[in-house]
């Protein structure tokens, strides 16, 4: 039989499962690109205060850490090109990471693929298939980026450079996907050791541009960067990516004809002959699922904060004669300090960073149930809802700790950055980030009861997700209407560090929130499993 047969139906069959996972990807990284132009657009309307942009950062080396370096300030497409190249890089990337790995290595672990390669189908086909889905989805990202672009009045040049670039470094972690997909043994381990592929590549990019050294072309992130769109705009480095990411997929290829289906090249530890009696409980048993998950996010939130908080400075002197990103700061933050306004908008994302992580935790659940998992343990002397209650422990109180680690890393950032008193402001940025738990809460409740009460549609709580954050994020800069903004439970909390604290909104969400979970639990009860 071909290696490749069944190619083209899998990859039909990809596009049918995401057919909205997919779109909401490609639609929200389009999106923010063209809310960043139309907003820089308001924000250096003329020369001159795009000449102030380019001489503030040329000596901010934290904030070319965060963004990288800006190569182009005379349009407006430059300055967006440097705000969305990296962030818009590594969103691509983890796009492409979590398309290559949902059809391979979570397809193998569920069984399913080896259903599919009993019929005629050959043994290169589904990764193809994967790689191909991807494919499409970076190069859709790209055409729609530049089409964005140049309606807003940007150059065609450097709009389908600035896309292509996007659109490389996703080619390139799509290939690394594959290559961990082989690699790992389930698919929670192919997705995290390339999303730390992913982490180090952001690392070695921000470290390089730091330094203003050559560390950064380590990084398919830096590459991406040295694209230069609107400036050089280097044809050959999207080229020089694609062709990268052809030898990982060969590498890909090589490993997949080494190892035997279901199982990795990595071999999974044995484990005990008998439970522990630590696992006796639904609660311990959760612990043992979701804490690698925690563990991870806590990672992150540390350096996120850490890098946040240190940038601080820069940011004071970045807006130090620009009113307009000051008027931006303020709209957002809600107070005149514009320290406090650019403190409160990075933990509002941190927030919305923690109900990304609530929402995957509540997902473990329709992932245990469809795995064939829960009904083992529900088959013992465990209820259906001690068995859910033990999982949402985690976006409960997991999404409490991630928020924790990264306020603590802000405020002792800060502090460092800035002169200021360790305790105070770690503290302060302490509270002001525990006050995101309740719109966190709600999302994550949203989930749940769509678990509960739909199962086949759990998989939307994502959508509804992206709704929270596309409002949240862009409402206040874009001036949404009243209406608008309040569909989104991040729009109602208190502007922290800085801002008037108000506990109204905070317990109407959280009583939200409980009634929604208590909602799906009672559908759980009610439905029958599967």
């Amino acid at each position: 039989m071909n290696a490749f047969a069944g190619t083209g139906t899998l990859f039909r069959f990809a596009l049918r499962r995401d057919r909205v996972m997919l779109p909401a990807w490609v639609y929200a990284l389009t999106a923010a690109t063209a809310s960043t132009a139309v907003s820089f657009e308001k924000l250096y309307p003329d020369a001159g205060s795009r000449e102030r942009l380019a001489a503030s950062l040329a000596g901010d080396s934290s904030l070319r850490a965060l963004y990288g370096p800006l190569h182009d300030a005379t349009t407006i497409g430059g300055i967006t090109a440097w705000r969305m190249g990296v962030f818009g890089a590594a969103l691509a990337g983890l796009m492409s990471i979590l398309l290559v790995v949902r059809h391979t290595r979570a397809e193998e672990e569920d069984g399913r693929l080896e259903l599919v390669r009993a019929g005629a189908v050959g043994h290169r086909a589904p990764l193809t298939a994967a790689l191909l889905t991807a494919a499409l989805a970076d190069l859709l990202l790209a055409a729609l980026v530049t089409a964005a672009l140049v309606l807003l009045g940007q150059g065609a040049a450097g709009s389908a450079a600035f896309g292509l670039a996007l659109a490389a470094c996703g080619l390139v972690f799509a290939a690394v996907a594959a290559v961990t997909a082989q690699l790992a043994g389930t698919g929670r381990a192919a997705n995290g050791s390339a999303c730390a592929v992913l982490g180090l590549a952001y690392a070695l990019r921000a470290a390089g541009d730091s330094a203003g050294g050559g560390l950064s072309l380590l990084s398919p992130i830096g590459w991406s960067e040295r694209v230069e769109p609107f400036a050089a705009d280097r044809w050959w480095v999207p080229a020089l990516a694609a062709a990268f990411a052809a030898l990982l997929t060969a590498a890909a290829y090589a490993l997949l004809a080494r190892r035997d289906l279901g199982a990795g090249l990595f071999p999974s530890r044995p484990g005990r002959a008998t439970g522990v009696p630590a696992l006796r409980t639904p609660l311990a048993l959760a612990w043992r699922l979701q804490r690698g998950t925690l563990y991870g996010w806590c990672a992150g939130f540390a350096v996120g904060g850490a890098v946040f908080g240190g940038v601080a400075k820069g940011v004071l002197d970045l807006v130090r004669g620009n009113s307009g990103v000051a008027d931006v700061l303020r709209r957002i933050g809600g107070r005149d300090a514009v320290l406090d306004a650019y403190l409160s908008t990075v933990l509002g994302l941190l927030g919305m960073l923690a109900a990304v992580y609530a929402v995957q935790s509540v997902l473990r659940l329709r992932g245990e149930e469809t795995g064939g998992r829960a009904e083992p343990v529900l088959g013992t002397a465990v209820s259906r809802l001690r068995w859910a209650a033990g999982h949402l422990l985690f976006p409960l109180l997991g999404s409490a700790l991630v928020l924790a680690v990264g306020g603590l890393a802000a405020g002792l950032a800060e502090a460092a950055a800035t002169g200021g008193s360790s305790a105070a402001a770690a503290a302060r940025l302490l509270g002001a980030a525990l006050v995101q738990l309740p719109a966190v809460w709600l999302t994550a409740a949203a989930a749940t009861a769509l678990f509960g009460l739909a199962p086949g549609w759990t998989p939307a709580a994502w959508g509804v997700l992206a709704v929270f954050l596309l409002i949240g994020w862009l409402g206040p800069v874009l001036r949404f209407g009243r209406w608008l903004l309040d569909l989104s439970p991040f729009t109602h909390l208190p502007h922290l560090p800085g801002g008037a604290f108000d506990a109204e909104p905070l317990l109407w969400l959280t009583l939200l929130a409980a009634a929604l979970t208590a909602a799906g639990l009672a559908g759980l009860r009610r439905r029958d499993l599967g």
